[in-house]
């Protein structure tokens, strides 16, 4: 069975404030299918590092403004 992982994302508010971007488009920019992007988005796979940094790449943004790990909020608290 596969874990769902603890790494959120914002995928889907960055697409929207990209010209609603679709899960489709932003596949196609970093060369992975739309699944891949759904799958992510909803936190059931995790992104190799490369692909992490594409979309970030995409979006014009740093990665940790897409993808954040709950317990690095918890230690700047």
């Amino acid at each position: 069975m596969v874990k769902a992982t603890r790494v959120t994302n914002r995928i889907r508010a960055l697409r929207f404030e990209h010209g609603e971007m679709t899960q489709a488009q932003l596949a196609e920019r970093i060369g992975v299918t739309r699944q891949t992007i759904l799958a992510i988005e909803q936190g059931r796979y995790s992104p190799s590092l490369e692909m992490a940094f594409q979309i970030a790449r995409v979006f014009g943004v740093p990665l940790d403004d897409v993808f954040q790990y709950p317990d690095s909020a918890e230690e700047t608290s």
